[in-house]
């Protein structure tokens, strides 16, 4: 492991993730130093770091001498043979949601990185969501009882069919690959592996080249969990519902540091973290409901990089560890085949 006090890092891709999530968020975490980054558009680079080393090519960027930790941050299909080519330059590695393409890609990686003894980490940010944390909280506490159904949905409104990446036919495209690792992760944390999962990954727009519309079954022994996801829902949909055999929880809306990285704030602002949403929890007792509001905790993405720091320079567990990177990556494949097949499909 990396035995300095300053971590040197080196950005690969300055599209929206890196843009907005990677880059300040690293130059926001003690520890870190972001020295370089790789962009086919360094123009726009220079414009908002114009002190910084800019690299054209991913290639360039991992022969830096000066770069300890390579964060990959470009399009879904570069991440197998980017993390591939890091690892092989002796670079810690951290990879932008989803992991790779599928699980063959990623045990390879997983292979790779242990042999090198490097870290290798995937960035599932949306831990640190605040209404995640409170949902968290709240399971864990017991004050709902057995838990038999939670739904997670994050749904948007794009009826509109954009020309990118993200929404062409092309391998890693689709709101499965860019939504489904967030609430997949989200629900191995707080319930584990299911014993089965039924998937329906949809196209609904007019013209829609990649899946625009999902819903995923995990079946457990004594629950189910529901993830949904949509760009043709306007409202109306909370974000996560749990119900149990003494009570049941919800939250409405969206955590908004994504919203305040797009607006040029830094963890270390005001505020950060905390927004005016309450969750509700309807309390069951002696065949009453009552209601409770609750106010959520601080969100806080800063704490993925601090994890990384402390991973690399206190010998410290990964935020996110390659075990549980993987498994999320297993969520995916199983589910496409799903789909795919028309059938619920058993994991163990």
């Amino acid at each position: 492991m990396t035995k300095k006090k300053l971590l040197r890092v080196g950005l690969i891709g300055y599209g929206y993730s890196g843009k907005t999530f990677h880059a300040p968020l690293i130059n926001a975490t003690p520890g870190l130093s972001l020295v370089a980054i790789a962009s086919a558009r360094p123009a726009d680079v220079l414009a908002d770091w114009p002190d910084i080393v800019v690299k054209t090519e991913p290639d360039r960027l991992l022969a830096h001498p000066g770069v300890d930790l390579v964060v990959i941050a470009s399009p879904n299909d570069t991440h197998h043979p980017l993390a591939r080519a890091a690892i092989a330059a002796g670079k810690h590695v951290v990879i932008d949601k989803p992991f790779t393409l599928d699980l063959r890609e990623a045990e390879d990686l997983w292979v790779r990185a242990e042999r090198a003894g490097l870290l290798l980490s995937v960035f599932h940010n949306r831990r640190w969501d605040n209404d995640y944390m409170a949902l968290c909280d709240i399971v864990r506490s017991g004050e709902l009882g057995q838990i038999v159904e939670f739904t997670s949905r994050f749904d948007r409104y794009r009826p509109e069919v954009k020309k990118r990446w993200r929404e062409a036919n092309v391998a890693g495209a689709g709101l499965w690959y860019d939504l489904g690792p967030h609430l997949i992760d989200q629900t191995l944390q707080l319930f584990g592996m299911p014993a089965a999962v039924t998937a329906d990954l949809a196209l609904r727009r007019h013209g829609a080249q990649a899946v625009d519309d999902f819903h995923v079954i995990f079946h457990y022994a004594k629950m189910r969990a529901v993830l949904a996801a949509s760009t043709l829902v306007s409202g109306g949909t909370p974000r996560f519902l749990v119900q149990g055999t003494q009570g049941a929880w919800s939250v409405a809306g969206l955590d908004m540091q994504e919203t305040w990285l797009k607006a040029g704030l830094l963890p270390d602002s005001v505020g950060w973290g905390v927004d005016d949403r309450q969750a509700q929890q309807f309390v069951s007792c002696n065949d009453q409901i009552t209601t409770k509001n609750h106010a959520l905790p601080q969100g806080n993405y800063a704490a993925y990089y601090a994890g990384i720091r402390d991973a690399l320079l206190n010998q410290q567990q990964s935020p996110v560890t390659t075990l549980q990177a993987r498994d999320v990556m297993r969520i995916l494949d199983i589910a496409r085949q799903s789909d795919a097949e028309g059938r619920r499909i058993a994991l163990i």
